[in-house]
């Protein structure tokens, strides 16, 4: 037997073990996330509340109040938590591909800033009526291509689409549209939307709520990194170069943008729903290539469960760690974040 073939078995090992592992560390932090908070609760009483909402068994009475807190309160907010973490790291992870560089992911390139400045745009001054419920939604997936597109259009005027060029144009697409947010909310005559832009923008998985955003977001999350799963042999021979693309018969040019889209769709959602939310996308896909490689059917699964957990345990540490006050959970990513980009750059320092 080759040693190709020995090592795709390894490595699909390695990705059932890890995946197993992570789907378990998961159900970990979510019930950590429902009994942990300003309120803590007993892990009896959270068998029990949700016994009574999933099986129909009886509540008792002096459990209304807990009930109440961990049903319609924590839970959709932590399931809103694992939906905005996985789309982030997958995101990340398509756009190091994408990119061909090891610092993308959608708030390095901007694709976050545009997202938060079609939302600022839909809750400051009401874009998006057209769509209705998810105006918030559709604004950011709108606000998302723009920054894409800027981003190709000034790496390609610039000269040979590079990876370095692509970098470097998300970041000042990222900057010139941070500036154009700051001017709606200076330009807006709403002091209670200006507030909520500010908090919103910090990040925070306050608006979820059992309502029609939280299941679309997660389908949004789960159909998108099931075609990126499926895309994966094609997304692996981008990460090779375009002759190898072009050899297996992939148009490169076309691939982009189609993962592009794809990624638009995912940032607007997650971003409409949580704010702008940095370095998970940075962070975690790097983390899960070392735990299974960068193959992308394999790594994908195990990127968007461990930014799912990651997620959920940075809202327990926004919640707890000032409580009652909260603690916008883009400042703790952000926290943790930025020691691990500067050991990135030392790492590519090295290397070149």
């Amino acid at each position: 037997m080759s040693t190709d073939v020995l090592g795709f078995r390894a490595q699909r090992r390695r990705a059932q073990i890890w995946s197993a592992v992570l789907v378990i560390a998961l159900a970990v932090v979510l019930a950590l996330g429902l009994i942990i908070g300003p309120t803590p609760l007993h892990l009896a009483d959270l068998g029990t509340i949700l016994s009574h909402h999933l099986f129909g068994s009886a509540l008792p009475d002096n459990l209304h109040t807990a009930d109440a807190i961990v049903w319609d309160i924590r839970l959709p907010r932590l399931l809103l938590g694992v939906a905005v973490g996985a789309g982030l790291a997958v995101a990340g992870a398509i756009l190091q591909a994408v990119v061909r560089n090891m610092l993308a992911d959608p708030f390095t390139l901007g694709i976050n800033s545009g997202a938060s400045t079609g939302a600022a745009m839909a809750i400051l001054f009401g874009a998006g009526a057209i769509f209705g419920d998810f105006a918030l939604q559709g604004s950011a997936f709108i606000g998302a291509a723009v920054a894409a597109a800027l981003m190709f259009f000034v790496a390609r005027t610039a000269g040979q689409l590079t990876s370095v060029r692509l970098l470097m144009a998300g970041v000042a697409v990222g900057y010139a549209l941070s500036a154009l947010t700051s001017f709606l909310i200076f330009a807006s005559d709403s002091a209670e939307g200006t507030r909520s832009v500010m908090f919103w923008l910090l990040g925070s998985l306050a608006l979820g709520q059992w309502d029609l955003t939280l299941p679309v977001t997660f389908a949004v999350v789960l159909i998108i990194t099931i075609i990126l799963w499926c895309l994966g042999p094609c997304i692996d021979a981008l990460t090779i170069g375009d002759d190898a693309a072009l050899t297996l018969g992939i148009n490169p040019d076309r691939m982009r943008a189609i993962l592009v889209v794809l990624v638009c769709i995912v940032v607007g959602a997650v971003v409409a729903m949580a704010g702008s939310i940095g370095f998970v996308g940075l962070v975690v896909p790097h983390a899960a290539r070392r735990m299974v490689g960068g193959t992308h059917r394999y790594m994908l699964p195990v990127a968007a469960l461990l930014g799912a957990a990651l997620l959920v345990l940075a809202d327990i540490a926004s919640r707890t760690l000032l409580a009652p006050q909260e603690i916008p959970i883009g400042i703790l990513t952000s926290l943790v974040g930025a020691p691990f980009l500067l050991v990135l750059i030392r790492k590519m320092s090295a290397r070149s």
